[in-house]
C-alpha cells in the first residue's frame, strides 16, 4: 500500500464500505435463507435425508457466510468499488456452487419427491 493509498483510505469515511457489504449481503442472505427452505423441503420430504443428503444440503447453508467472510476480508481495505467488486466476486463462486447443489437435487430426484 503507497503512501497516497494509505492516507486517503485513513480519510475516507467507513460508511460507503459498510453500505456496500450490507447491501451486497443481503443477496448473501438470499443464498442461505434458500439453503434453509431446500433443506426443510427435503428433510420433510417423501424421500427424506440420509447423513450424505444433510451433508449435501448443509454445505449450500454454511458455504456463502464463508464466502461472504472471505470475501470481506480481502476486500475491506481496498477503495469501495474493489471492495464491491470483491464481494460481488465470492457472490458468483456461492450461486455457482448454490446452482450445482440445485442441478444434484434434480438429477437425484430428491426435489419435490422425485
Amino acid at each position: 500500500m503507497t503512501a497516497d493509498t494509505a492516507r486517503a483510505r485513513a480519510t475516507t469515511p467507513p460508511w460507503p464500505t459498510l453500505a456496500v457489504a450490507g447491501i451486497i449481503g443481503l443477496f448473501y442472505a438470499y443464498l442461505v435463507w434458500s439453503a434453509v427452505d431446500l433443506l426443510v423441503r427435503q428433510a420433510t420430504g417423501p424421500l427424506g435425508l440420509n447423513g450424505w443428503g444433510w451433508f449435501v444440503h448443509i454445505l449450500p447453508i454454511v458455504f456463502p457466510m464463508i464466502a461472504f467472510a472471505v470475501a470481506f476480508v480481502i476486500g475491506w481495505r481496498r477503495r469501495t468499488w474493489e471492495f464491491a467488486l470483491v464481494l460481488v466476486a465470492g457472490l458468483a463462486v456461492a450461486a455457482a456452487f448454490w446452482t450445482n447443489i440445485l442441478a444434484y437435487a434434480v438429477t437425484s430426484f430428491s426435489l419435490y419427491g422425485g
